[in-house]
């Protein structure tokens, strides 16, 4: 007999919805609460690497993803008078689980789509987590709506409701471990063809020591994102009236307001930090709820991902008793671990490789790395499929281990 019958998710972000869509795919009633009124329509994230493609074939979404999307040719770092440094992957990838682009505030309303689609789903809008309940039988969302204040509870509950997230603040307060970065950044979309005018290719990082940024095409229209950094000191208000200030400091060509059409533009703070636990009881923690990083390589996104996987494997386990609850804290052991070895340096190096002095060693070995990827593609394959260790398969748990099923567990 199955062992989960209803499991609430907070908040209807990309890790909230994916989740959703793969427990409702195994029959789950799956309900979704998030305190905005519709889809976050913000600049962010549109790369999703190979280890979250792997989750998108399970949850039979990847083919609407790739057709709304593309795979981008190749990743590069440049100084800022564009000079080219170093670079991998020119080519687009023609494998299973090759990157695919597309913005999230695109990629959103597909996974509503798709959610929708199964029986014993809901999604209530203007539900705000405020606090959390459990006992032996159920854990229950405290949620603030229009019509006053609900309980909802369910045989789990999930906050997947970023980095404010009010599941984690019911379980830990309102301290977050880590630390905010001294620089902050702009993400901007905008309609700028640099690959038309100054030979860009799909992803380039700016290398300088405070012009930094990254330009990197995000759909087939010609949209580009344009993430810059700016100091700490300065207030939200004023980095959108600097906008077009900085777009002329640090853009080739030193574009002018009526060069380019800016599309949107959002500020935000740089830090990495990571929940002390990803499970207290019968709730559980993923993606910016549980952990944070700064966006410079995705890892932030392509941690949240690999977590909804790793619970993912979890949830299936219980619900076919292939697994004791108790595998929810090797869950929070196995994943902070993966935050704390791999996410956290990598993301940090990422970023000081962009501006920082004290980087230059790491820089040329880095430099050598792409070359040699570039020079070596069967190589150049095994450096880019190493993102696949953000993941950690589960079901090697299973009393009896599943049969993988075109390349991707069932």
């Amino acid at each position: 007999m199955p062992k989960i019958n209803h499991v609430v998710i907070s908040g209807a972000g990309p890790s909230g919805l994916l989740l959703g869509i793969l427990l409702a795919r195994q029959k789950i009633k799956v309900t979704i609460l998030d305190a905005d009124t519709k889809i976050n329509g913000n600049p962010r994230a549109a790369h999703y690497a190979p280890s979250a493609v792997y989750d998108f074939y399970r949850a039979g979404i990847i083919d609407d993803v790739r057709k709304e999307g593309f795979t981008p040719r190749g990743v590069c770092w440049r100084y800022q008078d564009t000079t080219f440094i170093a670079g991998m992957g020119r080519e687009p990838a023609e494998d299973q689980y090759a990157m695919v682009v597309l913005p999230l505030d695109r990629l959103g309303p597909l996974l509503v789509r798709h959610f929708e689609s199964y029986e014993g789903t809901k999604i209530l809008w203007k539900h705000k987590v405020v606090d959390v309940e459990q006992d032996d039988k159920e854990a229950r969302a405290v949620v603030e709506t229009p019509e006053g204040q609900k309980k909802i509870g369910g045989d789990y509950l999930v906050g997947a409701d970023g980095a404010t997230s009010g599941v984690r603040k019911a379980l830990f307060g309102k301290d977050y471990p880590g630390e905010t970065l001294e620089q902050q950044i702009v993400a901007t979309n905008v309609y700028l063809p640099f690959d038309e005018r100054f030979n860009y290719w799909d992803s380039n990082f700016i290398v300088h020591p405070k012009d930094w940024y990254m330009a990197a095409k995000i759909t087939t229209d010609g949209l580009w994102r344009v993430t810059y950094g700016d100091d700490a000191g300065i207030s939200a208000e004023e980095l959108v009236k600097r906008q077009p200030l900085r777009y002329e400091q640090i853009l080739p060509g030193h574009p002018k307001p009526d060069e380019y059409k800016l599309i949107s533009m959002s500020p935000y703070k740089l830090q990495q930090r990571c929940a002390p636990s990803f499970r207290v009881g019968k709730v559980v923690l993923v993606a910016d709820a549980a952990h944070l990083c700064n966006p410079f390589g995705g890892l932030g996104l392509t941690g949240g991902f690999a977590d909804v996987g790793s619970l993912y494997d979890c949830f299936l386990g219980i619900h076919e008793d292939q697994l004791d609850e108790d595998i929810l804290d090797k869950y929070s052991e196995v994943r902070i671990k993966i935050w704390k070895d791999m996410i956290d340096p990598m993301s940090r190096a990422n970023f000081h490789r962009l501006w920082d002095p004290t980087m230059d060693k790491d820089r040329e070995e880095f430099w050598k790395m792409c070359e040699q990827a570039s020079d070596d593609p069967v190589w150049g394959k095994s450096v880019s499929d190493s993102i696949h260790q953000v993941r950690h398969d589960f079901t090697q748990y299973y009393k009896n281990k599943p049969v993988a099923l075109n390349g991707a567990q069932a």
